[in-house]
């Protein structure tokens, strides 16, 4: 068929198939841990109001592809922001774009992804145990969702600053609870999923328990996490820039460590070339996430498949 193939942001959410999107992002994430990716360090153009960043990606085997995004304050919820943009896949073949798609449930979806994936694979308990998500806002919607078609059966209790949008966000997932507070929910969870716009550290290393796993995905602004969680944590990332690159590409909480402080890539973990938590159900465990573009062509690529599988979409001539 010719033309682009265009999905807004329902038909988007909709073409980005749970398991086949978590299938998707292990792969990516094992390609950049093998260094089978090409992709630049990130762009931004500033603004008053926030910034334009720009992300292109090749990952082998799942194509190329570029993202164009906004970050910009939310005026109707101070302390938020607000991710929009596109998502373009190419035929890396011949440079034809083969489909746009709506990068703000995109990257929510993705992200969920790579926090579940750290998570079984890093967790001490099989099936994840009790979960703890931190947060209400899209980012943790996307958690809950993402959980509910994949581990269904773990007991999820959600933390927010918000009752009425945690109970909201717990909806989303069946059976899941909402806490009294971020403590209250992390003092007993077995993995804690972060997923706010902090500016500040929501999470402290008193409130975990030994073993305990901590996917923080969000923290764009500043710290999910305190410096006593980061210090005691086995740590591990997405990308080799996670530690050593300055925000906003680099994680807040991983700047200034020690020269001799491993970070390792969850890909290594993934394609067995890390032992990961290595047996030690005492440990801390820690997944840093900052985002790749490899996640994104990963996702873009799936959406892209099930779309045209179920004729999701319309086609335009670009």
């Amino acid at each position: 068929m010719s033309g682009v193939l265009v999905l807004d942001r329902r038909q988007t959410a909709a073409a980005l198939e749970p398991a086949a999107v978590l299938d998707a992002v292990g792969r990516a994430l094992v390609a950049v841990a093998r260094g089978e990716v090409s992709v630049p360090p990130r762009i931004a153009a500033l603004t008053p109001a926030g910034l334009l960043g720009a992300m292109p990606g090749y990952v082998t085997g799942l194509g190329l592809a570029a993202k164009l995004v906004t970050v910009t304050a939310d005026p109707a919820h101070p302390g938020r922001s607000s991710h929009r943009g596109l998502v373009v896949l190419f035929d890396e073949r011949d440079g034809r774009t083969l489909a746009l798609v709506d990068a703000e449930a995109l990257t929510a979806v993705r992200t969920a992804a790579s926090a579940t994936r750290s998570a079984l694979a890093l967790a001490a308990r099989s099936g994840l145990g009790r979960v703890a998500v931190v947060g209400t806002g899209a980012q943790a919607r996307a958690q809950l969702t993402l959980l509910a078609a994949v581990r269904p059966q773990a007991e999820v209790v959600v933390a927010g600053r918000d009752p009425v949008r945690a109970a909201e966000a717990a909806a989303l997932f069946p059976g899941a609870r909402v806490a009294g507070g971020i403590e209250d929910a992390v003092r007993t969870a077995d993995v804690v999923f972060c997923c706010t716009g902090a500016t500040a550290p929501v999470v402290r290393r008193q409130w975990l328990s030994p073993g305990v796993h901590v996917s923080s995905v969000g923290g764009s602004h500043g710290p999910e996490l305190d410096s006593g969680t980061v210090r005691d944590a086995a740590l591990f990332t997405e990308w080799t820039g996670a530690s050593a690159s300055p925000p906003p590409a680099g994680a807040h909480e991983l700047q200034d460590l020690p020269p001799e402080r491993p970070v390792a890539l969850l890909g290594s973990v993934l394609a067995g070339d890390h032992p990961g938590r290595d047996g030690d159900t005492g440990a801390l465990t820690v997944f840093k996430s900052t985002g790749h573009a490899a996640l994104d062509v990963a996702a873009v690529r799936v959406a892209y498949d099930v779309a045209r599988a179920r004729g999701l979409g319309v086609r335009v001539d670009l």
